[in-house]
Protein backbone atom coordinates (compact mmCIF):
# COMPACT_ATOMS: atom_id res chain seq x y z
CA UNK A 1 0.00 0.00 0.00
CA UNK A 2 1.22 3.61 -0.68
CA UNK A 3 1.69 6.39 1.98
CA UNK A 4 -1.79 7.92 2.56
CA UNK A 5 -1.21 11.49 2.49
CA UNK A 6 -1.51 14.16 5.29
CA UNK A 7 -3.11 17.43 4.46
CA UNK A 8 -1.90 20.51 5.95
CA UNK A 9 -4.14 23.50 7.60
CA UNK A 10 -3.93 25.46 4.23
CA UNK A 11 -5.01 22.31 2.41
CA UNK A 12 -7.46 21.70 4.59
CA UNK A 13 -9.15 24.96 3.93
CA UNK A 14 -9.02 24.47 0.23
CA UNK A 15 -10.92 21.59 0.61
CA UNK A 16 -13.19 23.35 3.40
CA UNK A 17 -14.38 25.81 0.70
CA UNK A 18 -14.08 23.01 -2.05
CA UNK A 19 -16.36 21.01 -0.14
CA UNK A 20 -18.77 23.89 0.29
CA UNK A 21 -19.00 24.21 -3.22
CA UNK A 22 -19.87 20.60 -4.17
CA UNK A 23 -22.39 20.64 -1.23
CA UNK A 24 -24.54 23.46 -2.22
CA UNK A 25 -24.55 22.16 -5.97
CA UNK A 26 -26.13 18.86 -4.52
CA UNK A 27 -28.61 20.65 -2.44
CA UNK A 28 -29.94 22.83 -5.30
CA UNK A 29 -29.89 19.20 -7.55
CA UNK A 30 -31.73 17.62 -4.59
CA UNK A 31 -34.39 20.90 -5.09
CA UNK A 32 -34.60 20.55 -8.62
CA UNK A 33 -35.56 16.63 -8.63
CA UNK A 34 -39.24 16.52 -9.76
CA UNK A 35 -41.37 13.85 -12.16
CA UNK A 36 -40.25 14.77 -15.84
CA UNK A 37 -36.87 16.51 -15.32
CA UNK A 38 -34.12 14.33 -16.81
CA UNK A 39 -31.06 13.69 -15.51
CA UNK A 40 -29.33 15.09 -18.83
CA UNK A 41 -30.93 18.59 -17.26
CA UNK A 42 -30.02 18.16 -13.71
CA UNK A 43 -26.04 17.34 -15.14
CA UNK A 44 -26.63 20.75 -17.05
CA UNK A 45 -27.44 22.47 -13.88
CA UNK A 46 -24.72 21.03 -11.85
CA UNK A 47 -21.85 22.19 -14.78
CA UNK A 48 -23.04 25.31 -14.77
CA UNK A 49 -23.09 25.80 -11.27
CA UNK A 50 -19.82 24.22 -10.68
CA UNK A 51 -18.89 26.88 -13.30
CA UNK A 52 -19.92 30.04 -11.53
CA UNK A 53 -18.28 29.11 -8.46
CA UNK A 54 -15.41 28.57 -10.10
CA UNK A 55 -14.77 25.14 -10.10
CA UNK A 56 -14.79 22.74 -12.24
CA UNK A 57 -16.10 19.08 -12.70
CA UNK A 58 -14.48 16.35 -11.08
CA UNK A 59 -15.74 13.46 -12.99
CA UNK A 60 -15.53 14.91 -16.28
CA UNK A 61 -13.03 13.30 -18.75
CA UNK A 62 -11.77 11.49 -15.31
CA UNK A 63 -10.56 7.94 -17.64
CA UNK A 64 -13.03 9.16 -20.88
CA UNK A 65 -16.23 9.56 -18.20
CA UNK A 66 -18.32 12.08 -20.23
CA UNK A 67 -20.38 14.02 -17.65
CA UNK A 68 -20.35 16.35 -14.54
CA UNK A 69 -22.55 13.69 -12.42
CA UNK A 70 -23.15 10.17 -11.90
CA UNK A 71 -27.45 10.18 -11.56
CA UNK A 72 -28.19 6.66 -10.65
CA UNK A 73 -31.71 5.77 -10.65
CA UNK A 74 -33.60 2.68 -8.49
CA UNK A 75 -31.46 -0.12 -9.23
CA UNK A 76 -28.47 2.34 -10.78
CA UNK A 77 -26.21 1.96 -8.13
CA UNK A 78 -23.17 4.37 -9.61
CA UNK A 79 -21.51 5.87 -12.55
CA UNK A 80 -24.80 6.13 -14.56
CA UNK A 81 -24.26 9.01 -17.60
CA UNK A 82 -27.16 11.60 -17.68
CA UNK A 83 -28.80 10.74 -20.52
CA UNK A 84 -32.96 12.31 -21.31
CA UNK A 85 -34.50 9.09 -19.73
CA UNK A 86 -36.89 11.13 -17.32
CA UNK A 87 -37.37 10.92 -13.46
CA UNK A 88 -40.71 9.22 -12.51
CA UNK A 89 -42.96 9.77 -9.19
CA UNK A 90 -41.75 6.95 -6.53
CA UNK A 91 -37.82 6.99 -7.97
CA UNK A 92 -34.82 6.86 -5.84
CA UNK A 93 -32.23 8.92 -7.47
CA UNK A 94 -28.23 8.90 -6.80
CA UNK A 95 -26.45 12.20 -7.01
CA UNK A 96 -23.08 12.29 -7.45
CA UNK A 97 -20.75 14.84 -7.39
CA UNK A 98 -17.33 15.48 -7.41
CA UNK A 99 -16.14 18.96 -8.07
CA UNK A 100 -11.85 20.61 -8.66
CA UNK A 101 -11.05 23.97 -6.88
CA UNK A 102 -7.44 25.33 -6.24
CA UNK A 103 -6.09 21.87 -7.22
CA UNK A 104 -7.85 19.92 -4.90
CA UNK A 105 -10.75 17.43 -4.95
CA UNK A 106 -14.06 16.97 -2.87
CA UNK A 107 -16.43 14.10 -3.70
CA UNK A 108 -20.18 13.80 -1.99
CA UNK A 109 -23.45 12.19 -2.81
CA UNK A 110 -26.92 11.73 -1.82
CA UNK A 111 -30.22 9.60 -2.70
CA UNK A 112 -33.15 11.03 -2.50
CA UNK A 113 -37.12 9.87 -3.10
CA UNK A 114 -39.49 11.43 -5.44
CA UNK A 115 -42.41 12.28 -4.51
CA UNK A 116 -44.16 9.10 -2.41
CA UNK A 117 -41.75 6.13 -2.71
CA UNK A 118 -42.12 2.35 -0.92
CA UNK A 119 -41.36 2.06 2.51
CA UNK A 120 -38.71 -0.21 1.37
CA UNK A 121 -37.33 2.37 -0.53
CA UNK A 122 -37.68 4.87 2.06
CA UNK A 123 -35.89 2.47 5.13
CA UNK A 124 -32.98 1.83 2.50
CA UNK A 125 -32.48 5.43 1.96
CA UNK A 126 -32.68 6.04 5.85
CA UNK A 127 -30.43 3.22 6.79
CA UNK A 128 -27.77 4.15 4.29
CA UNK A 129 -27.61 7.48 5.32
CA UNK A 130 -27.28 6.51 8.68
CA UNK A 131 -24.63 4.12 7.99
CA UNK A 132 -22.11 7.16 7.07
CA UNK A 133 -23.37 8.96 9.87
CA UNK A 134 -22.59 6.82 12.57
CA UNK A 135 -19.10 5.75 10.59
CA UNK A 136 -18.12 9.54 10.51
CA UNK A 137 -19.43 10.23 14.39
CA UNK A 138 -16.56 7.25 15.01
CA UNK A 139 -13.72 8.50 13.39
CA UNK A 140 -11.07 9.77 15.74
CA UNK A 141 -7.22 9.29 15.32
CA UNK A 142 -5.69 6.54 16.30
CA UNK A 143 -8.07 3.92 15.75
CA UNK A 144 -8.36 1.79 12.69
CA UNK A 145 -9.68 1.74 9.46
CA UNK A 146 -11.32 -1.25 9.77
CA UNK A 147 -13.43 -0.36 12.61
CA UNK A 148 -15.31 1.91 10.88
CA UNK A 149 -15.45 -0.68 8.14
CA UNK A 150 -16.58 -2.86 10.45
CA UNK A 151 -19.77 -0.10 11.75
CA UNK A 152 -21.04 0.61 8.30
CA UNK A 153 -21.14 -3.06 7.18
CA UNK A 154 -23.01 -3.96 11.10
CA UNK A 155 -25.71 -1.15 10.40
CA UNK A 156 -26.53 -1.93 6.96
CA UNK A 157 -26.55 -5.94 7.60
CA UNK A 158 -28.81 -5.15 10.36
CA UNK A 159 -31.46 -3.70 8.28
CA UNK A 160 -31.34 -7.01 6.18
CA UNK A 161 -29.81 -5.13 3.34
CA UNK A 162 -26.37 -6.41 1.03
CA UNK A 163 -23.05 -4.01 1.32
CA UNK A 164 -21.62 -3.89 -2.32
CA UNK A 165 -18.46 -5.55 -2.38
CA UNK A 166 -16.70 -4.17 -5.55
CA UNK A 167 -16.92 -0.92 -4.88
CA UNK A 168 -15.07 0.99 -1.77
CA UNK A 169 -14.50 4.86 -0.88
CA UNK A 170 -11.24 5.84 -0.79
CA UNK A 171 -8.90 8.78 0.47
CA UNK A 172 -9.12 12.43 -1.67
CA UNK A 173 -7.19 15.54 -2.11
CA UNK A 174 -4.54 15.88 -5.13
CA UNK A 175 -6.25 13.06 -7.05
CA UNK A 176 -10.00 12.12 -6.88
CA UNK A 177 -9.04 8.89 -5.86
CA UNK A 178 -5.80 8.55 -3.05
CA UNK A 179 -4.82 5.97 -0.38
CA UNK A 180 -6.83 4.65 1.56
CA UNK A 181 -9.37 2.01 -0.05
CA UNK A 182 -11.99 2.19 2.16
CA UNK A 183 -14.64 -0.69 1.78
CA UNK A 184 -17.54 -0.59 3.26
CA UNK A 185 -16.98 -4.05 5.28
CA UNK A 186 -14.39 -5.09 7.74
CA UNK A 187 -13.12 -6.37 10.46
CA UNK A 188 -12.07 -4.39 13.90
CA UNK A 189 -8.47 -3.83 14.76
CA UNK A 190 -7.23 -4.21 10.79
CA UNK A 191 -6.24 -1.40 7.85
CA UNK A 192 -4.30 1.46 8.35
CA UNK A 193 -4.68 3.52 11.41
CA UNK A 194 -6.42 7.15 11.45
CA UNK A 195 -4.28 10.27 12.05
CA UNK A 196 -4.74 13.96 11.79
CA UNK A 197 -5.26 15.34 8.36
CA UNK A 198 -6.34 12.35 6.36
CA UNK A 199 -8.65 13.29 4.00
CA UNK A 200 -11.03 10.81 3.20
CA UNK A 201 -14.38 9.89 1.14
CA UNK A 202 -16.49 7.58 2.99
CA UNK A 203 -19.51 6.48 0.64
CA UNK A 204 -21.80 3.12 1.97
CA UNK A 205 -22.88 1.61 -1.44
CA UNK A 206 -25.92 -0.29 -0.43
CA UNK A 207 -28.57 -2.68 -2.46
CA UNK A 208 -31.78 -3.39 -0.94
CA UNK A 209 -31.22 -6.76 -2.05
CA UNK A 210 -27.93 -9.07 -2.96
CA UNK A 211 -24.61 -7.56 -3.12
CA UNK A 212 -23.57 -8.52 -6.43
CA UNK A 213 -23.56 -6.29 -9.38
CA UNK A 214 -22.87 -5.69 -13.36
CA UNK A 215 -21.64 -2.96 -15.00
CA UNK A 216 -23.67 -2.51 -18.49
CA UNK A 217 -22.45 -1.83 -21.98
CA UNK A 218 -21.72 1.62 -21.69
CA UNK A 219 -18.67 0.75 -19.78
CA UNK A 220 -19.97 2.92 -16.82
CA UNK A 221 -23.36 2.31 -15.56
CA UNK A 222 -22.96 -0.44 -12.27
CA UNK A 223 -26.53 -1.72 -11.26
CA UNK A 224 -27.52 -4.63 -8.78
CA UNK A 225 -27.32 -7.80 -10.63
CA UNK A 226 -30.39 -8.70 -9.03
CA UNK A 227 -32.24 -5.44 -9.95
CA UNK A 228 -33.29 -4.92 -6.60
CA UNK A 229 -33.42 -0.93 -5.15
CA UNK A 230 -29.74 0.59 -4.24
CA UNK A 231 -28.48 3.59 -2.65
CA UNK A 232 -25.34 5.88 -1.85
CA UNK A 233 -24.69 8.63 0.32
CA UNK A 234 -21.09 10.36 0.29
CA UNK A 235 -19.05 12.96 2.36
CA UNK A 236 -15.31 13.84 2.10
CA UNK A 237 -13.74 14.19 5.90
CA UNK A 238 -10.91 15.14 7.37
CA UNK A 239 -9.22 13.46 10.45
CA UNK A 240 -8.86 15.94 13.44
CA UNK A 241 -7.67 15.72 16.72
CA UNK A 242 -11.21 15.57 17.51
CA UNK A 243 -12.50 13.38 15.70
CA UNK A 244 -13.78 13.85 12.03
CA UNK A 245 -14.93 17.05 9.96
CA UNK A 246 -17.17 17.27 7.19
CA UNK A 247 -15.79 19.23 4.50
CA UNK A 248 -18.76 18.21 1.79
CA UNK A 249 -21.27 20.94 4.10
CA UNK A 250 -22.65 24.16 3.04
Amino acid sequence: MNEISLKKDKEIAIMRAGGKITARVLNKLKKEIKPGITTSKLDQIAEKLIAKSGAKPAFKGFYGYPASTCISVNDELVHTIPTAKKIQEGDIVGLDLGIFYQGYYTDAAITVGVGKISPKAKKLIQVTKESLEGAIQAVKEDIYLGDIQALIQEKIERAGFGVIRDLSGHGVGKNLQEEPSIPNFGKRGTGPILKEGMTLAIEPMVSAGDWHIKVLDDGWTVKTADGSLSAHFEHTIVVTKDGAEILTKE
